[in-house]
């Protein structure tokens, strides 16, 4: 049985430029501290790739802090001592997990999954999610915050959305290499020049005295080349085409199951993204079922540890916790065929019909 993968939402393909920038790094054996010309090497491959990531980003007038990924880039802006930090009620859990932590404020949502009016001040933080990783829903990057500095989490929408960093209002932006075809365990956390971020790990001084320790060069190297490869295909219009392939796959479903819901289907989202609801049948039960027929999706967020749950994000949507336990997610990627979502559609269909012929 030849396996379909529709859970690129948790994580990309590694691309194969991201690949070979890895094994080229490999062997660049200096410490990118280190003076010596080996050290001045490794330290040449952190910068060339901090230069390629601000290009494809278009985040000129930015420091790009290298991190281990999106939760620990989070943490650092976070963990600023903010007055107060405004929320929206479906963000991801690496900056959800902080309200505990903080003075925080939870932004709620409608049904349509957006962020209405924002009312914060000089010395707050605003933290929205520009893609949602479970629904897709589109966040507008231009938020009116009075004044307060944003923290955007840009993790799904990098590759998949055509963006430049330079022509939006100044904010922190998170991104993980693994969402757009680079390897795991490393991202980013950009910083307007001339912002005030202390450390969160302290130590060295690397990385601007944002974050001590040796950078990951061959995860760094890795990244930069996924990225420059994203921006390329984005350019090409690969993203057009999965977005006409979701469509498909949502008509033929809908065909099949007209009960199914769509979640943000008259809302902008990403061109990759579809979340449905299925009320009666529960979302872990789907994962596992779709899974024995060789297809690969989620019941949510992949971040929570192998937790299976009633989606928060469909709660702050206004989804009672019936529907928001009987959600999954289908993600498409580059490499995704008009003919895997047609048997996607088809397989799913069936497992419906034999679930509802089983309870009645």
């Amino acid at each position: 049985m030849t396996r379909v993968y529709l859970d690129h939402n948790a994580t990309a393909s590694l691309r194969d430029e991201a690949r070979a920038a890895m094994v080229a790094a490999m062997d660049v054996v200096g410490n990118p501290s280190s003076v010596h010309a080996e050290g001045r090497a490794a330290k040449g491959l952190v910068e060339a790739a901090r230069a390629d990531l601000a290009e494809a980003l278009g985040a000129q007038g930015f420091d790009i802090v290298f991190t281990s990924g999106a939760t620990e880039a989070a943490a650092l802006a976070l963990s600023a001592g903010w007055s107060r930090v405004l929320g929206s009620a479906v963000e991801h859990d690496a900056v959800a997990a902080w309200a505990d932590r903080v003075a925080w404020e939870t932004l709620p949502v409608g049904r349509d999954g957006r962020v209405g009016a924002v009312a914060a001040a000089p010395g707050e933080l605003v933290a929205v999610q520009a893609a949602n990783s479970e629904t897709g829903v589109l966040q507008a990057l231009e938020l009116d915050t009075g004044g307060a500095l944003r923290l955007v989490d840009l993790v799904q929408l990098v590759g998949r959305v055509p963006v430049a960093l330079s022509w939006l209002p100044p904010a922190l932006y998170m991104i993980s290499a693994h969402k757009f075809g680079g390897p795991k365990g490393v991202g980013a956390l950009l910083v307007p020049q001339g912002t005030d971020l202390p450390a969160l790990l302290v130590g060295g001084g690397q990385e601007m005295g944002r974050r001590s320790g040796t950078e990951n060069v061959v995860g760094i190297a890795g990244m930069a080349a996924a990225a420059r490869a994203a921006m390329a295909e984005l350019a090409g219009g690969a993203q057009e085409r999965i977005g006409q392939f979701r469509n498909i796959l949502e008509s033929a479903i809908a065909a099949g199951a007209p009960e199914t819901i769509f979640v943000g289907k008259d809302s902008d989202r990403l061109p990759n993204t579809s979340c449905l609801v299925t009320p009666g049948w529960k979302g872990e039960t789907q994962v596992m079922a779709m899974d024995l027929a060789g297809f690969a999706v989620s019941a949510g967020s992949a971040c929570s540890s192998g937790k299976v749950r009633a989606s928060r994000v469909l709660g702050a949507m206004g989804y009672d916790d019936e529907a928001a336990a009987s959600a999954i997610r289908v993600s498409l990627g580059p490499e995704t065929t008009e003919d895997e979502v047609l048997r996607f559609a088809e397989t799913w269909t069936a497992k419906l019909k034999r679930h509802r012929a089983r309870a009645a």
